[in-house]
């Protein structure tokens, strides 16, 4: 029995700088945070694939869609290794664009490498940028700058830990139509390299000030709740606010520790509240 934390993602900035080839081409300065989904994986004699859900109600959602179940084909296939039973606990918001669906589907493909000991880093990325266009980049996780789909992965050296404090609407934002919308009406961002450059710094209040995200506009017009905890979090005098993906959670950078927990403590409104501290996952 192997044990895998999938540990969740933060978009600090989104830009979209165009289109190519159908896709939407990013530049997005990103951060693991230390929530995550446990991944529990025991190898079977077969080539057999058995994932059971747990939790945020996933238990009878169609499994065949699942990233992790495809991750965990793709992986036997590619390798022509055994099979796996694994278990998903799930702890990272669904549809929140914390990046759970793709955190599920790295840990399997690490936990999978790691149970038959096949898999080098570059056949594992390969792998994991065709089940998402930020699968590859959660391999490994910590601070990193996106670009194209995503795929294109420029790690930073960070050793900062950022205070953060998540609201989470009780309803989620569909990709598709966010993008959609936002194609209908573009609202070019150019964020990111503000923001890298001030967390390279140190300088947590022009990093503040960068936080921005393209797709904003949009995600309000399909989830009015999105526009509520940016207004709900703002009231704290936070650093900077923006909402991570496409939404709908959305996040709050504080000075530090002290100030974020006074915050979780004073918020009275309706939306689940998480308190994050930014991470490099020990791989």
């Amino acid at each position: 029995m192997l044990n895998i934390r999938a540990y969740a993602k933060l978009n600090l900035t989104l830009d979209i700088l165009g289109v190519a080839g159908g896709f939407h081409m990013l530049d997005s300065l990103v951060c693991s945070v230390d929530l995550y989904d446990l991944i529990r994986l025991k190898k079977r004699r077969d080539n057999r694939v058995n994932l059971e859900m747990h939790g945020l109600n996933t238990e009878l959602m169609p499994i065949e869609s699942n990233n992790a179940y495809r991750a965990a084909e793709a992986f036997v296939n590619r390798f022509g290794t055994g099979g796996a039973d694994i278990a998903v606990y799930k702890n990272i918001p669904l549809a929140a664009g914390m990046g759970g669906s793709s955190a599920d589907a790295a840990g399997v493909l690490r936990g999978l490498a790691q149970l038959y000991g096949t898999g080098s880093e570059s056949q594992l990325k390969e792998l994991a940028d065709t089940l998402g266009s930020d699968t590859g980049y959660m391999l490994t996780g910590g601070f990193a700058r996106l670009k194209g789909r995503g795929e294109m992965v420029e790690f930073l050296d960070i050793k900062e830990r950022l205070n953060l404090l998540a609201l989470i609407p009780g309803s989620g934002v569909s990709t598709a139509e966010c993008y959609a919308l936002y194609d209908k009406a573009p609202s070019p961002t150019t964020a990111t390299d503000n923001a890298v450059e001030g967390l390279k710094r140190g300088d947590l209040r022009a990093l503040g000030k960068a936080l921005d995200n393209a797709l904003y506009k949009p995600a309000i017009r399909l989830n009015e709740d999105v526009k509520r905890a940016y207004g709900e979090l703002k009231e704290f005098d936070p650093l900077g606010v923006t909402m991570t993906g496409s939404g709908s959670a959305v996040v709050a950078l504080f000075e530090n520790a002290e100030f974020c927990a006074y915050a979780k403590s004073r918020y009275r409104g309706k939306f689940k509240v998480i308190e994050l501290k930014t991470l490099t996952p020990k791989i």
